[in-house]
């Protein structure tokens, strides 16, 4: 009997869904985008709501999808779905979101990570792998709502995820019920003990966080309800569904890279553009205070990895073609961008771009971003590359310190929706001075939630082997020496400014 499983990928520019049958092969998918709101300078504000209605319609539009293939609805077997790591909302005694989602684009927190920072505490990096606290971090996110917002304070009874709050109303759970995968527990940055997978009750205290508003941790292939019969009739999907207790989306997005044990390395090419290395657990020189890496457990047990970050990676992209070509209505337009901007010299005749659009971060926090050196012959092409190099350069200095570290990278695996760029996949294997590859699901974190999935559902035995068997590369891009020695020279000019932009602000 043929069998389906129901995934979604609830990121920051929109909700995936899709359906793949027991082979693996996805039959039916939707993509609807979110929208993001700017309330102050570096607030960056997003509803859970839409969320849960862009997840609901997509999975309408699957099953429509579905029946008009003639395939049987009432044959999926289960539901799974990821949502963004660094990231909450507040939700109130029914489950319901009564605060803003707040994420990784925020940068309201600043001063309080500042303040925190100075406490010059050595608990954070011993439990938890993260040595700084950071303005991205949920653990702060959570402090800001508690201090400020009066419905939190009123009414507020949990704090949980975009997956979870998603797939909590699928269920019809109450705050009650609230949880969060044991992956995704690490998006928190703070307050948890990550090799013992619980809340750290000592972190909690210093940051004024009471352990009641913590959801309980679970493993991402418990099932933590079924569909509700509400949302069956809304979607279209069967009533009784098994739902899953989902995963973050750098974990999935890393598993359906074949990152499944140490010393492997894979670039998330999303909105956050990311570049992680897999390890047995805390390296102590990438865990010391002042790295800019953050650490996190992956999905499966016992699986680590950090990670760098630009945070206006993939936005910055969305940004320039929206916003400065007014091609708001046209994703197709990213093909001619790179297809003409692959015309441009590499460094761009001098061209440069401070990617930093929501604010830079470290010594450089002060910084906006700009475009710098422009002539008169400086078109929109010329300055496509330039934030393709831009974002690039944040990568080479990752990249340097995981290899400073004792870390071997020779193969980074690109994935999401940046993977599709030849150009920038390219820009990346010759900046960062490795040989890159890209696969023929780029997009990775839905299907492997429809693994998992079907793990959940005992369809699958091996987890591991079905992670490996739906890998296949597609593109290999080997690095340029030339151009390499380019980028390096660049890379040190844009240091430069930057410091001397930071000083001056």
């Amino acid at each position: 009997m043929e069998h389906y499983y129901l995934g979604f990928d609830a990121g920051t520019q929109s909700v995936k869904v899709a359906i793949y049958d027991k082979n693996m092969k996805c039959i039916a998918k939707s993509s609807n985008q979110t929208i993001l709101k700017y309330p102050h300078i570096g607030w960056v504000e997003m509803d859970a709501d839409e969320y849960l209605s862009l997840t609901k319609l997509g999975m309408k539009q699957c099953i429509e999808q579905l029946r008009k293939q003639g395939f049987d609805p009432s044959l999926i077997r289960s539901i799974m779905g990821d949502g963004i790591i660094c990231g909450i909302v507040g939700i109130d005694d029914n489950g319901k979101a009564i605060t803003p989602y707040i994420n990784y684009l925020d940068s309201r927190t600043h001063s309080d990570a500042e303040i925190l920072k100075n406490l010059d505490l050595d608990i954070w990096g011993k439990e938890t792998g993260n040595a700084d606290p950071s303005c991205i971090f949920p653990a702060l996110h959570a402090r800001w709502l508690l201090a400020n917002n009066k419905d939190f304070q009123e009414r507020g009874k949990k704090f949980v995820h975009n997956a979870p709050y998603i797939l909590m109303n699928l269920a019809g759970l109450k705050s009650r019920d609230a949880f969060i995968d044991w992956g995704a527990m690490s998006g928190w940055g703070l307050g948890y003990r990550i090799y013992e997978k619980e809340w750290s009750d000592e972190q909690l205290d210093i940051l004024g966080i009471d352990r009641s508003y913590m959801p309980k941790i679970v493993k991402p292939w418990d099932i933590i309800g079924t569909l509700s019969e509400e949302v069956a009739k809304e979607t279209g999907c069967p009533v009784g569904i098994p739902i899953c207790a989902g995963a973050g989306d750098t974990m999935q997005s890393m598993l359906g890279s074949g990152i499944l044990e140490a010393n492997k390395a894979v670039d998330v090419a999303g909105t956050c553009a990311m570049f992680c290395v897999s390890t047995n657990g805390i390296i102590p020189e990438l865990s010391k205070k002042g790295s800019g890496l953050i650490f996190n457990s992956g999905t499966l047990e016992n699986t680590y990895f950090y990670w760098g970050f630009v945070r206006t990676g993939g936005l910055a992209l969305r940004w320039f073609k929206d916003s400065i070509c007014k091609k708001s209505d046209d994703d197709t337009y990213y093909q001619l961008l790179s297809k003409e901007a692959e015309k441009v010299p590499t460094g761009c005749n001098g061209v440069m771009f401070l990617p930093y659009l929501t604010g830079g971060y470290g010594e450089f926090s002060k910084v906006k971003g700009a475009f710098l050196n422009m002539t008169l012959d400086t078109d929109q092409f010329v300055l496509w590359r330039a934030v393709l190099e831009a974002i690039a350069y944040d990568y080479m200095e990752i990249t340097d310190a995981y290899r400073n570290a004792g870390i071997e990278i020779n193969r980074i695996t690109i994935t999401e929706g940046g993977s599709r760029d030849d150009l920038w996949n390219q820009i990346k294997a010759d900046v960062m001075e490795s040989e890159a590859i890209t696969l023929e699901t780029s997009g990775g974190a839905v299907l492997t939630n429809c693994i998992i999935a079907a793990y959940a559902a005992s369809d699958i035995e091996d987890l591991k082997t079905a992670l490996i068997s739906n890998l296949k590369v597609t593109n290999t891009y080997s690095p340029n020496s030339n151009n390499s020695k380019i980028y390096k020279d660049q890379y040190k000019l844009q240091k430069d400014m930057l410091k001397k932009l930071a000083a001056s602000t």
